[in-house]
């Protein structure tokens, strides 16, 4: 291509790119012959793509791909997920030459037992049935590598890569290595093992991948006893050590029943957007595959059709036989020889409710992965789940709490906390002394610091909140309504929360009369109502602490008469407390507030004591 022709394609490529839209996609780039050579992910497709094309790059790699561009094509998606699933699935398809990750098609591993006189046993994402028989593919990781380490101590395949013979004696000279000294492999490949010894442990292995452990240990167990009986007692230990390997793996496992064998079991769990679709398969009692996916809403598809269609793809995917399939309802589906079951009760129930449980709890994790993405999504999911549970008109976007502070009536003081879309707003924040209470009287001094607080909202014409909550019981909600509603005429929502005989909180009450409102004191929601109730707690406590704190000192300096403001002030910035200006020498006070007056404050502490020298 000459420096012309060049210029031209740069030119031509760059007018594709000023009219992007800033939306989040996948783009593609073609070479001279229209095949895709790269695809990408953009939150804000135009920025992305024209960072390529920029004079400033000097990536190589970068260089050679902008190089080879002809065309460029694009697809628009609502969101990021969306556009990292298309680039997942566009790189799987047309494998482009300059993408290095996801294109060799990896999603979740299988085991692979090769073809081969003497089979080798390992986990792989590239499925080529060429190689042996696959068993999989396992979305637990964890679950796929407790299979392989129970295969390792019971079968002991070997893992060298050498080809051998049936007569298991490799090509050329060859000596044995590190695995079978430390008796991880029996040693086929020079003749320490026969093939039909070797091939029988595979046999067990086959058998421990499809789940079947209740034949293999029964198959052992007659084993044994034969052994036992003709005293071969060194034989019969062998298998036993076998036996229990198994038998300790299937502990572990999640069993249900023994009667039930080869069923699917699937449930769903959707909102206005999003459906996760759980798919458990049970074989002999055991669960031994549990994968969740989840689907986009672009219509108002039913969860009827998305379970139908989430139970045709995951037994695709994973090679299902099973002729059973556990369901919540009847799906939209008829399948030869399917019976579909909807369990009310016993074992079938049980596994029903685990993969309710596993759909949940997956979406669950989505939403908090979502949200640590956008901590404005969690804001209004906690907003729209008080709304729901309180059934309130609206969405709680401001929320006041108040509480009071006193020590037998003295030094009186309350505090009001605002929370916008659920985060402290400390600007908001705001304190109160009690003016018109004499005493220790809670009730008094809410209703004080209720009426200043809303009457000077209406004046200025300040938002009002969307929901008070109090902190105590019934008492503090019922004097809150009647200055909010009874003199203020106004329509706030109010709730409290209420503390048990251990001064814990643990109810939420609200209405009129006030009710207990069902929620989980673990909660996410509880958890956050109850740091609203220890973040006004902590506010009116430190203003009344500060309160005291200020009246104690300066009552103290106060009784000294000839003492003024800006002498006390002095003497406090450099000695910061009444104690260490009583313990200070008469020189220290003169340096400070002059002698005459250094002279009243050592009178007042000392009396006519004679200073001591310094």
């Amino acid at each position: 291509m000459t420096k012309e022709e060049n210029e031209k394609r740069l030119t031509r490529l760059k007018g594709i790119v000023s009219s992007l839209p800033e939306k989040p996609g996948s783009y593609q780039y073609y070479d001279e012959q229209g095949t895709i050579i790269y695809v990408g992910k953009a939150k804000n497709l135009k920025s992305r793509v024209s960072s390529y094309f920029h004079s400033e790059v000097d990536r190589y790699k970068t260089k050679v791909l902008v190089s080879k561009i002809h065309d460029i094509s694009y697809t628009v998606v609502n969101s990021e997920e969306d556009a990292l699933l298309l680039e997942n699935n566009l790189i799987k398809k047309y494998n482009p030459k300059y993408n290095v990750l996801l294109k060799d098609g990896k999603t979740y591993p299988s085991i692979c037992i090769t073809n081969e006189p003497f089979p080798r046993i390992f986990k792989t994402r590239n499925i080529n049935r060429k190689w042996g028989t696959f068993y999989g593919p396992y979305s637990h990781i964890g679950s796929m590598y407790a299979v392989l380490e129970l295969i390792k101590k019971l079968c002991k395949p070997r893992t060298c890569r050498q080809p051998m013979t049936r007569e298991g004696i490799s090509a050329g000279k060859y000596s044995v290595c590190l695995e079978y000294h430390i008796k991880n492999c029996g040693g086929p490949c020079i003749g320490r093992q026969s093939y039909e010894e070797y091939n029988k442990s595979i046999a067990q292995a086959r058998e421990i991948l499809r789940g079947n452990t209740r034949d293999i240990l029964r198959s052992m167990r007659a084993e044994m006893e034969s052994l036992a009986s003709e005293l071969r007692f060194e034989e019969a230990e062998a298998i036993k050590q076998k036996f229990m390997l198994i038998e300790n793996f299937c502990s572990k496992s999640e069993v249900v029943s023994h009667v039930i064998n080869n069923v699917d079991v699937f449930s769903i769990a959707s909102d206005e957007k999003t459906a996760f679709i759980n798919y458990i398969h049970v074989s002999n009692g055991s669960i031994n595959q549990s994968f969740t996916f989840e689907y986009r809403k672009k219509l108002d598809e039913s969860d009827e059709e998305l379970l139908s269609l989430g139970i045709v793809e995951m037994r695709e995917r994973f090679k299902s036989t099973s002729r059973e399939i556990i369901v919540p309802f009847v799906p939209e589906l008829s399948l030869d020889g399917i019976t579909f079951t909807v369990p009310q009760r016993g074992d079938r129930k049980t596994l029903l409710d685990l993969s309710v449980m596993n759909g949940k709890q997956y979406r669950f994790d989505r939403l908090k992965q979502a949200e640590k993405l956008n901590p404005e999504q969690k804001s209004v999911r906690l907003m729209k789940e008080i709304q729901d549970i309180l059934h309130l008109p609206k969405m709680p976007y401001q929320i006041e709490c108040f509480d009071n502070s006193n020590i037998s009536g003295t030094d009186a003081v309350a505090a009001c906390v605002v929370f916008k879309k659920m985060k402290p707003s400390k600007k908001d924040y705001r304190k109160y002394n009690i003016k018109t209470v004499t005493g220790p009287d809670d009730y008094a001094s809410m209703k004080e610091v209720v009426r200043r607080r809303y009457t000077r909202l209406m004046e200025e014409q300040q938002p009002l909140p969307d929901l008070i909550i109090t902190d105590g019981g019934r008492g503090q909600m019922e004097v809150v309504r009647e200055v909010v509603e009874d003199e203020l005429h106004l329509q706030i929502p109010i709730a409290g929360l209420a503390k048990n005989d251990r001064h814990r909180t643990n109810e939420l009450l609200y209405g009129f009369p006030p009710m207990v409102v069902g929620m989980k004191t673990d909660s996410e929601l509880f958890h956050l109502l109850t740091h609203i109730q220890d973040e006004v707690h902590r506010f009116a406590i430190t203003f009344h602490r500060d309160k005291r704190s200020k009246h104690a000192l300066h009552s103290e300096l106060d009784e000294i008469r000839g003492i003024g403001p800006k002498t006390k002030e002095a003497l406090l910035k450099r000695l910061k407390s009444v104690k260490q200006i009583r313990e200070a020498t008469l020189r220290t006070l003169a340096e400070i507030a002059g002698e005459t007056k250094a002279g009243l404050v050592y009178r007042h502490f000392h009396g006519d004591t004679q200073p001591a020298k310094d």
